[in-house]
C-alpha cells in the first residue's frame, strides 16, 4: 500500500445503492477514497443517531488523506428518514443498523465497483469498521458484542469475519447504568462486551457525561474494560460526546469544538487501524509514546 500525502486530492462518490431486504429503495452509502493510489483498505463507518452519510466530513476526510477508502451507509434512524422515538419502530432500528452493515460488508466489491470503479484500487482483504455513538455500538457488534435482553440473556452473535479490527468512539456502556428514560426507549442499549473479541481501539472522552447513564463518563470506557484482549484505550481529556466537533464543524449537538481534538481523534484512529492491518506501526507507536501535553492517554491490553 501507498499511503497518500496528506494534501492529495480525494474523491467522494454518492449516492450508491446497496441491496438490502426490506430496504426501498435500497441502501444509500458515500464512498470517500483518495483519488490516487492503489491496494488501499477499507472502513465501513456508522454514524450516531440521526446522522447520515454526509456528516462526520472531518473525520472521513482525513481518513481517506491517510490511504482509507471510506464507506459510510445512511441507516434509518437518520433524520432525513424523521422516524421519531415515539415510533413503535424506533426499538428495531439497532438490528435494521446492523443488517444495513452486513449488507455493506457482504456487497464491497459490488458497490465500489459502482463508485466509480475502486474496486481495482482497494484491498478487500484488509477491511475495518468504525462507529460513533449508537454506531460505535452497531459496529461493536460486528467485532463480537451483543445486547442483552430483558432478563440479561445474550443475543445473536452478529460478527462479521472480514472485520479485521475496529474503533469504537463514545460507545454505549453497561445497560445496568441506564436512566429511567433510556430503559424505557432505548431497550437495546445493554450491550454484552464479554465476547467483542476483534481487536478494537475504543476512544472515550474525559467529559462525556451521558444523559442516558446513571454514571460519568467512564460509562464510556466499559468497552474497553469489559472486553478481552488485544483492545487499546484513547482517552481525550476534554472531549465530550462529539469529541470535539467530529460530526462536522459548528454542529449544533457539539459543545466542546475544537479542530485539534477532532484531528487528534481521526489520525489516532487511522494510525491504529493501519497498524492492526500491518501497513504503518510508525504512526500507533508513535502516538503511543506521546503524552500529548495531557490531551490524550493511551491505555492497552
Amino acid at each position: 500500500m501507498r499511503t497518500p500525502p496528506s494534501d492529495q486530492q480525494l474523491v467522494a462518490v454518492k449516492p450508491v445503492t446497496v441491496p438490502a431486504p426490506g430496504r426501498e429503495p435500497g441502501l444509500q452509502v458515500k464512498v470517500t477514497a483518495p483519488a490516487s493510489g492503489r491496494d488501499l483498505p477499507v472502513l465501513v463507518f456508522s454514524h450516531g443517531n440521526a446522522w447520515s452519510m454526509d456528516a462526520y466530513e472531518p473525520l472521513v476526510d482525513r481518513w481517506a488523506a491517510a490511504g482509507f477508502v471510506v464507506v459510510q451507509p445512511t441507516h434509518p434512524d437518520s433524520r432525513r428518514h424523521a422516524l421519531g422515538i415515539d415510533d413503535p419502530a424506533f426499538r428495531s432500528i439497532w438490528r435494521v443498523r446492523i443488517a444495513d452493515l452486513h449488507a455493506v460488508l457482504d456487497d464491497l466489491d459490488g458497490l465500489l465497483a459502482r463508485a466509480g470503479g475502486l474496486d481495482d484500487r482497494t484491498d478487500l482483504d484488509r477491511v475495518t469498521a468504525a462507529g460513533h455513538s449508537w454506531g460505535a455500538q452497531s459496529v461493536g457488534t460486528l467485532l463480537g458484542a451483543r445486547v442483552l435482553d430483558a432478563q440479561g440473556h445474550p443475543g445473536e452473535d452478529f460478527t462479521h469475519a472480514a472485520v479485521a479490527a475496529g474503533a469504537l468512539l463514545a460507545a454505549t456502556g453497561t445497560g445496568d447504568s441506564l436512566t429511567p428514560f433510556a430503559v424505557e426507549h432505548l431497550p437495546f442499549m445493554r450491550p454484552d462486551y464479554s465476547t467483542m473479541r476483534t481487536r478494537a481501539l475504543v476512544v472515550a472522552g474525559g467529559k462525556d457525561q451521558s444523559a442516558m447513564s446513571t454514571r460519568g463518563p467512564d460509562w464510556f470506557t466499559d468497552a474497553y474494560h469489559l472486553s478481552p484482549g488485544p483492545k487499546s484505550l484513547l482517552t481525550v481529556a476534554d472531549g465530550e460526546h462529539t469529541l470535539g466537533g467530529i460530526a462536522g464543524e459548528r454542529v449544533a449537538e457539539t459543545t466542546d469544538e475544537d479542530p485539534a481534538r477532532v484531528a487528534l481523534v481521526a489520525d489516532a484512529v487511522s494510525a491504529y487501524l493501519l497498524d492492526a492491518l500491518g501497513l504503518d506501526p510508525a504512526r500507533w507507536a508513535a502516538l503511543r509514546a506521546g503524552d500529548g501535553g495531557g490531551t490524550y492517554r493511551v491505555d492497552e491490553k
